[in-house]
């Protein structure tokens, strides 16, 4: 295979996202939390690679402002939003990060004067003025930074990591021409999803592997006793009731009195809305101890940077996924 400049980016690319990547799921997977300080640290190599390809591609002013500009707006999920009221009373942070702003929005709109006469549709077919397509591209990594950002907003995705872990690969892997593709079977396509909606979409698949794999562990471990465990057996398992405070898991056994006052022992079969506090987690399980209840039916709390990290392998392998269904399908 050649060596090209291009390929040592993208496998530069490939490696960062490895690291950053794994690290990010370690600790999300055994603390449910990933400090900004990691994504913090992890951007300048991404931001740096970003940069040196921009160079490598002849880029002006322009340009390097407007992929300042989208690192600016990214850098409002791990920094917060500047306010001018804090500016003026003096925050240097405040008053920095408006500066930032200022500038980049200044080469964004040079930018969109300078290469107005190239079309989005110039860009798409590739057939286009060199620099004009560069710049409507790198213009366009801020949509995708807005996608993802108003889907945290709105719930869509649930965990802060998440959403900043899919804007740290925007920026690490802006467009697919990054991406050092091993099957180029979807490089050839018009018309591509984002390189970080891929992602979640290949890490988003994994979970289909989850029923399966957990009612294989559950008749393994015995932990199938009745046909009515299998409402249970597919996405939850059997532990320790004295487990349970120490594992990132919903309890999902309790108990419930019943109209002649028995009590009896009761298995939910989805996890509650609403991650109850340790007071009240404690109370259930003093219940069921009191009914001498010693395992526990519990669904596992599954981090989605868990399933995103694995996912870099079909994302390098077979590139995007819905262009790769097309493509067999055709």
């Amino acid at each position: 295979m050649e060596v090209t400049s291009e390929a040592i980016l993208g496998w530069t690319r490939i490696v960062v996202l490895l690291l950053g990547m794994g690290i990010a799921a370690w600790m999300d997977h055994k603390k449910r939390r990933v400090a900004n300080e990691h994504w913090i640290e992890w951007s300048k190599p991404a931001v740096f690679i970003w940069a040196l390809d921009l160079m490598n591609q002849g880029a002006d002013w322009t340009i390097y402002l407007t992929a300042s500009g989208v690192v600016a707006y990214a850098s409002i999920s791990v920094f917060g939003r500047p306010t001018w009221g804090d500016a003026r009373k003096g925050s240097r942070i405040d008053q920095l990060f408006l500066l930032w702003y200022v500038l980049s929005m200044v080469g964004f709109v040079a930018g969109a004067l300078r290469y107005q006469a190239t079309t989005p549709v110039e860009v798409l077919l590739g057939d286009g003025d060199a620099l004009g397509m560069l710049w409507w591209k790198t213009a366009s990594v801020f949509l995708v930074i807005f996608i993802i950002d108003v889907a945290w907003r709105f719930r869509l995705l649930h965990g802060g990591a998440d959403a900043k872990a899919l804007m740290w690969v925007t920026l690490l892997l802006p467009s697919w021409a990054t991406v050092p593709l091993v099957f180029s079977s979807t490089a050839d396509a018009v018309v591509l999803l984002p390189v970080s909606v891929a992602l979640l979409i290949w890490g988003g698949l994994a979970f289909l592997l989850i029923p399966l794999i957990m009612l294989v562990l559950n008749i393994k471990n015995g932990h199938l006793r009745s046909l009515s465990d299998l409402r249970l057996a597919w996405h939850a398992s059997v532990i320790s009731i004295d487990e349970v405070m120490k594992r990132h898991v919903w309890l999902l056994s309790d108990t419930m009195e019943m109209p002649n006052g028995e009590v009896r022992v009761v298995h939910h079969a989805r996890a509650p809305r609403q991650t109850p506090s340790d007071g009240v987690l404690k109370q259930q399980i003093q219940r069921l101890s009191d009914q001498g209840v010693t395992q526990v039916w519990v669904s596992f709390k599954m981090p989605l940077l868990v399933f995103l990290f694995p996912a870099i392998l079909p994302l390098v392998a077979l590139g995007e996924p819905t262009a790769l269904l097309l493509n067999w399908l055709n």
